[in-house]
């Protein structure tokens, strides 16, 4: 393989590995949203699905170059609706 060949690799999977990271963060927030809409109604949520991708969002990184997530918690979700 030549150096064009190799970078053209190299570059093609860090592309689909934020394409990837892109996805999951879409889903993360999906799922805060629905967390968010829930508490706003005063309706039980927990914050199970967020942290599920989340901990796939966290293993997807360490194998590129894509971004941290933070684990959310209940209190922050009531927190972030309390302010709004």
């Amino acid at each position: 393989m030549n150096v064009h060949e190799a970078i053209s690799k190299h570059s093609n999977a860090q592309h689909l590995h934020l394409v990837r990271f892109a996805e999951l963060d879409e889903q993360r927030e999906q799922a805060i949203d629905a967390a968010v809409d829930l508490c706003r109604s005063g309706l039980p949520f927990n914050v199970d699905a967020i942290n599920a991708v989340t901990a796939q969002i966290i293993a997807h990184a360490k194998e590129g170059i894509s971004p941290l997530r933070s684990y959310v918690t209940e209190d922050m979700v009531r927190d972030y609706v309390n302010k709004g």
